[in-house]
């Protein structure tokens, strides 16, 4: 359908004009011409560094480099830093290339979280920690998404970890803080001009899949709230997203068969799908949470990340216009974290390999129903978390050890939170060559690097 955005975001796009001067690229050059992009998806592996990356292709394919993405053309770091109020100790300090490689702990401070970060990667625009579509003095932004909705296209957002969390909400709303899942829920729901957002967060549900007992909703803040809920269930929520004085009410989903029903097939306008499990798809569920990856068995009842991914591709695509999709491997993040004492570096392989799975759905898709002359495909993360390296690592970075396919590779967190490190990115398609030109900074170890900023400056730039 036809979309024109409501007067909100024509208000907030003159202050974005102010607050956030995104050019349309000025220092591309002459051949370097942005081509019409159609589709624009950018998947987000929260929380991977290069060592994640290495750890699992170890485990899965026992080499490096094996994954579908490595094969992409555009291979390039990029830094995560994010702002901080004047007289704050990381004030200005931004990433330091020299620094980061002669000091082993400079990347354990001044990191980004994942609101910050997204938020920047949606808008352009450096931001302070916890801070959703805001600037550091919290005035509102543009996203990337909202500019698609401008010009027509299907958006949506979908996540293994709650449907509310800091990276889908960082590409979608506006808060000042990203705990408030109820607000962030209900402005997804009710303001947006988003067509899906899929992810956990069920209210009925416990992590591993299971009703609560008793059947009491243990929370709704994710889903935003019990009335939204019901409206949900109703049919009834959903503000006017297309812009034609009527309201646009979602579908709500919540059992794998719907999601799975939705991978082909004519399909609804808009798509609420949350997932039969609390937290996150699989990772907090039962079993021993420092198993190898694969021992514990998976919740059957639970869709998989590649399987909304299909699912969500499927209900944008009908839009002539085109889409813009953000995908999140949320709990890469989680399993990397120290939250549960010894970082689980089992489940983050799963994740890990489940957003791998996410990926190869995407490029099927653009070879049966696009191409990518007219998609842009960007796999990064947002920042990295437990600064995993190979044994015997500090002072010095020793690599991960490969044991082989299928056999835990040898690795050492040290970091029970997020770093300063850099991080890699992989894109394909036309407009994936205007990353290489921004990419104008340069690492002694991972060579050219963008900053996040520019990674949104190339978004608009294609979106147009």
């Amino acid at each position: 359908m036809i979309r024109t955005r409501p007067t909100r975001l024509l208000c907030m796009m003159a202050a974005l004009t102010l607050t956030m001067g995104v050019t349309a690229l000025s220092a591309t050059s002459a051949d370097a011409k942005p081509p019409a992009t159609k589709n624009v998806i950018v998947m987000i592996a929260d929380g991977w560094g290069y060592n994640h990356v290495d750890a699992a292709s170890y485990f899965e394919y026992g080499k490096p480099d094996r994954q579908l993405f490595n094969r992409f053309p555009v291979e390039l770091a990029m830094s995560t830093y994010m702002a901080y109020e004047e007289g704050h100790a990381c004030s200005g300090v931004g990433y330091d290339p020299d620094a980061a490689w002669a000091d082993f702990a400079y990347v354990t401070t001044c990191a980004t979280d994942s609101a910050a970060a997204a938020t920047t990667m949606s808008t352009g625009v450096k931001t302070d920690s916890g801070t959703i579509g805001l600037d550091i003095d919290d005035q509102p932004l543009v996203h990337a998404l909202e500019r698609a909705e401008e010009r027509g296209m299907a958006t949506g957002v979908v996540t293994s970890v709650q449907l509310s969390h800091a990276t889908p909400a960082g590409f979608v709303a506006h808060n000042v803080y990203r705990g408030n899942y109820a607000d962030i829920a209900n402005e997804m729901i009710y303001d947006s001009a988003t067509d899906v957002v899929m992810g956990a967060g069920h209210p009925f549900y416990d992590d591993d899949g299971l009703p609560q007992v008793p059947a009491i909703p243990k929370d709704w803040r994710y889903v935003g709230g019990d009335a939204t809920w019901w409206d949900l269930a109703a049919g009834t929520a959903g503000g006017d997203a297309d812009g034609d004085g009527f309201d646009d009410p979602w579908l709500l989903i919540d059992e794998r068969a719907e999601f799975q029903g939705l991978m082909s097939g004519p399909t609804p306008a808009r798509v609420f799908g949350v997932a039969p499990v609390e937290d996150t798809l699989q990772l907090n569920r039962g079993g021993d949470y420092l198993a190898d990856p694969f021992v514990v068995p998976f919740i059957e009842s639970v869709p998989t990340l590649e399987e909304m991914t299909a699912a969500a591709l499927n209900i944008l695509d009908d839009d002539p216009d085109g889409m813009f999709l953000m995908v999140e491997g949320g709990a890469v993040d989680w399993a990397s974290h120290g939250n549960y004492g010894p970082n689980a570096s089992g489940r983050m392989i799963e994740e890990f390999i489940d957003f791998e799975r996410s990926v190869e759905t995407v490029v099927d898709w653009v070879k049966r129903h696009s191409n990518w002359g007219e998609t842009l495909l960007i796999v990064t993360g947002d920042h990295e978390t437990g600064y995993l390296n190979g044994p015997g690592s500090d002072p010095t970075w020793e690599p991960i050890v490969n044991n082989g396919a299928g056999t835990l590779p040898g690795m050492e967190w040290h970091s029970p939170d997020h770093t300063n490190s850099l991080i890699p990115l992989f894109a394909k398609g036309a407009a994936a060559r205007m990353l290489r030109h921004a990419a104008d900074y340069h690492d002694g170890v991972r060579g050219p690097y963008l900053d996040n900023t520019q990674l949104a400056e190339v978004l608009f730039t294609a979106i147009g």
